[in-house]
C-alpha cells in the first residue's frame, strides 16, 4: 500500500529510496516554486493577452488556442530563469546539487469539457513514464500554477506500481520521437495519430489518489507510478508544471523502481543537467541506459512482446 507523506522530514536519499517503492511526497510551497509560478503566470498572462488563463479556452477557435499553446510552451521550457529556479526548488527540498540532474519545466494544460485534448494540451491516459523511456530512477515534481480541485488534479494508481500491465510499450523509441514527433504537437487537433504506449488490458482504476498541492506546492512520484488526467469537466483549464530528476548514484548503480512491465527502446538520459553547473550525466551512465532500459522487465522482453499481445 502506498504511503503519502506532506512535508515530510525524511533526508533526500531516503525519500528516493520510499519513492522507488510507490510512496508519494507533497511538499509545500517554498520560495524557489513560488517564482517558477510567478514566471509562468507572466507568459500566460502575455499569450491570452490578459484573459484568465483558466477561462481563455472560451474565447479562442480550438486551432487558435492550440497556436498560442504551441507558442507559449516552448518559451516557458526554454526561458533561462527556469535553470536557475529549478536546481533552487530541489535545493530547497533537500536535493544534493552536486548529484541531482533536472531536465527542463513543461508547461501542462487539461482544458475542460473536451475541448482540446491531444496534441499540445493531451489528455494522459493512466500510464507510466516509464513506458516514454525514462530511467527507473527518475522522480517527477509536480505542481499547480493556479488551484485546483479534484475534478481537474490528475489521479494515481497505486495497485499496479508493483504489478505489471500487459502494454505496447515495445513501440516507443524515445530518440525516434524526439527526431519525428516532438515538434508536431500543436497540429494533433481533435485526434493524436502519433503512436504512444498504452495498457493492452482493462484496469482497475479504483481506489484511486487524488491529491490536491496548494499553488506552488509539489508531488513527487516514481516515473514507475501509474498516473493519469483526470477528464476535466470544471469547465476551467487547470495548468500545472512538471519537471524530472534522477540521482547520478542511482542512475550509475541501477538503482530505482523495479521494472515490472516497461519495453521502450532508447533512453531520456541525455536530458537531465547537474544542478549544481548544468553538465550531463558523465558518458558511462549515459552508456548504460543508451539502448533502453538496462533493467530487465519480468514480463516477457521486448522481442517476444508482440506475440504476447496478439495470443492474449
Amino acid at each position: 500500500m502506498a504511503a503519502v507523506h506532506f512535508d515530510s522530514t525524511l533526508d533526500d536519499d531516503a525519500r528516493r529510496q520510499r519513492i522507488y517503492a510507490g510512496d508519494l511526497f507533497v511538499h509545500s510551497p517554498s520560495p524557489s516554486s513560488l517564482t517558477l509560478v510567478e514566471l509562468a503566470r507572466e507568459l500566460l498572462d502575455e499569450a491570452f493577452e490578459g484573459r484568465d488563463p483558466r477561462m481563455a479556452q472560451f474565447d479562442y477557435e480550438v486551432a487558435e488556442y492550440a497556436r498560442i499553446l504551441g507558442q507559449l510552451k516552448p518559451r516557458f521550457i526554454h526561458h533561462p530563469e527556469c535553470k536557475r529556479l529549478l536546481p533552487g526548488i530541489l535545493t530547497e527540498l533537500g536535493c544534493n546539487p552536486q548529484q541531482t540532474y533536472f531536465d527542463v519545466p513543461r508547461m501542462r494544460t487539461s482544458t475542460s469539457n473536451d475541448y482540446l485534448t491531444t496534441g499540445i494540451a493531451y489528455a494522459f491516459h493512466p500510464h507510466r513514464d516509464t513506458w516514454y523511456s525514462a530511467p527507473m530512477c527518475q522522480i517527477n515534481w509536480w505542481m499547480p500554477v493556479f488551484e485546483i480541485e479534484a475534478g481537474n488534479a490528475m489521479a494515481f494508481h497505486p495497485r499496479y506500481h508493483a504489478e505489471g500491465i500487459r502494454n505496447d510499450s515495445w513501440v516507443y523509441d524515445y530518440q525516434e520521437w524526439n527526431s519525428k514527433h516532438r515538434f508536431d504537437a500543436a497540429s494533433q487537433i481533435g485526434k493524436d495519430t502519433r503512436t504512444q504506449p498504452t495498457a493492452q488490458q482493462p484496469l482497475e482504476l479504483e481506489p484511486s489518489i487524488v491529491l490536491l498541492p496548494p499553488v506552488g506546492g509539489i508531488i513527487a512520484f516514481s516515473a514507475n507510478q501509474l498516473h493519469s488526467s483526470i477528464p476535466n469537466r470544471t469547465g476551467k483549464t487547470r495548468l500545472s508544471i512538471d519537471f524530472r530528476t534522477v540521482h547520478s548514484g542511482d542512475a550509475e548503480a541501477l538503482r530505482g523502481a523495479v521494472n515490472v512491465d516497461a519495453y521502450c527502446t532508447g533512453s531520456a538520459i541525455d536530458d537531465f543537467l547537474r544542478c549544481s553547473d548544468l553538465s550531463h550525466l558523465p558518458g558511462r551512465v549515459q552508456r548504460l541506459y543508451a539502448a533502453g532500459h538496462p533493467q530487465a522487465p519480468a514480463l516477457p522482453p521486448a522481442r517476444e512482446a508482440a506475440e504476447f499481445a496478439r495470443a492474449a
